[in-house]
């Protein structure tokens, strides 16, 4: 009984290393989701003016938000491939990072709509020097049976982060100007970009002194680092990788749909933003509760039918948000789909780290990482063409994503994982 339940503990063992990037990656999460709530308040204050190119002030908003979106995502197989050449995850880390705080510092120096796209541009390419690298190093951290739950950890710490940036942000603007020692006063806007600042270095100085690479990385530095899009392998007709970014770039812009919505989603349940935050937030406290419970499941049980059964709950929790009568159901509704995420994205990461070889993490995680990114930047824009034609529409559009992406991953993705092996049995073999 002593060795069973020391072999169970050991299912929930996670790495050092990656505990200690799940922190950093938490610090950095707040502060870029500080920018979420505070450049729109900013594009919109006197601050900053220039030059509009005869776009409405929205629209200016809308690029600046999507340009982050659009360029990390680009650029993350770029950053993935050249950090499997050379053989090391740290200094992509530390590049980001490094980018991240500046980029964050220069918007204090912003006067023009101009050098807020520019800078926001930049803070795009700086994260696409973090996400694939610290995915990659997550995976090449981790072993087949224990991958899924250190996936899960290091996603519901960076969820945390990103879910607590946008509450402090409000609140760090609207109690400003702040009086410093010495009679310096700051605004709020200032505040908050100082604050982004912080975090994203105190990220830097995690990194520096608790991450280090594994010897097997720059080991394997230079492997064949194609992306397949025919399975050239197994038995079936797309590669496993390839399907499962198709799969996360479906899923994203289905959950995406609801972020630009307010006004018609306000308008139909006759309720106020207060209810529309926590509808939006109820996906997200979904993931932060369960990534690592399901990251550990998908370790004993399997990556696919985690998988599988994620994509086929998304397709009644996408359509049901076109119909429900009331605030309580649309977060009911919401609270679901953010399990649904929750059963793919972690086992899809675990699943695809089971099949990258060595030295091949960064590229070929860097397929989901982009496919979600570029997901999630479809999904808003999609719902704000669609939602003209009737309140329902997108989400119909949405359960459509939904049900190609249940009918790819049923039919194109082969389990990884030796269940049998994964919690041994006293005695076995």
């Amino acid at each position: 009984m002593r060795e069973l339940a020391r072999r169970i503990v050991a299912q929930f063992v996670v790495d050092r290393r990656v505990l200690a990037l799940a922190f950093a990656r938490m610090a950095d999460g707040v502060g870029n989701s500080f920018l979420i709530i505070v450049i729109p308040l900013y594009v919109a204050s006197d601050v900053v003016g220039g030059t509009t190119l005869g776009l409405e002030e929205a629209m200016i908003i809308g690029i600046i938000l999507s340009l982050f979106g659009f360029l990390n995502s680009s650029f993350q197989p770029f950053t993935g491939r050249l950090s499997d050449r050379i053989g090391r995850r740290k200094p992509f880390i530390l590049i980001g990072l490094g980018g991240l705080a500046a980029t964050n510092l220069a918007y204090v120096f912003a006067e023009s709509y101009l050098s807020l796209v520019f800078i926001r541009s930049l803070q795009g390419i700086s994260v696409a020097f973090i996400v694939p690298a610290s995915i990659a190093l997550v995976n090449e951290l981790a072993t087949t049976h224990d991958r899924g739950g250190n996936m899960g950890v290091y996603n519901t710490f960076r969820l945390v982060g990103f879910g607590a940036g946008p509450v402090a942000a409000g609140a760090v603007v609207n109690l400003g100007p702040y009086g410093l020692p010495g009679g310096t006063i700051i605004s709020g806007f200032d505040a908050a970009f100082y604050v982004a600042a912080i975090t994203a270095l105190l990220s830097y100085a995690m990194v520096t002194v608790l991450i280090s690479d594994p010897d097997s990385t720059k080991a394997n530095a230079g492997a064949d680092l194609s992306i397949s899009i025919r399975d050239r392998t197994g038995p079936n007709v797309l590669d496993p990788i390839f399907t499962l970014g198709v799969a996360s770039l479906l899923m994203a812009a289905a959950i995406a749909l609801f972020a630009t919505i307010q006004p018609q989603v306000n308008g139909r349940l006759e309720q106020g933003s207060t209810w529309f935050g926590l509808q939006f937030a109820a996906f997200i406290i979904a993931q932060i509760l369960l990534q690592t419970p399901i990251g550990r499941a998908c370790d004993v049980f399997g990556r696919r039918p985690f998988i599988v059964g994620g994509m086929i709950l998304l397709i009644p929790t996408t359509l049901v948000q076109g119909f429900v009568p009331s605030s309580e159901a649309m977060f009911l509704a919401r609270l679901l789909q953010g399990i649904a995420g929750a059963m793919v994205f972690a086992p899809s990461l675990a699943l695809a780290g089971d099949l990258a070889g060595e030295g091949e993490s960064g590229s070929k995680l860097s397929v989901l990482t982009m496919a979600f990114g570029f997901g999630i930047a479809v999904g808003p824009l999609s719902s704000g063409a669609l939602i003209g034609y009737g309140f329902y529409v997108p989400f119909v559009f949405g359960t459509v994503l939904a049900v190609f992406g249940s009918i790819l991953v049923y039919t194109q993705i082969e389990e990884t994982l030796e269940t049998r092996t994964a919690l041994p049995i006293v005695g076995g073999g």
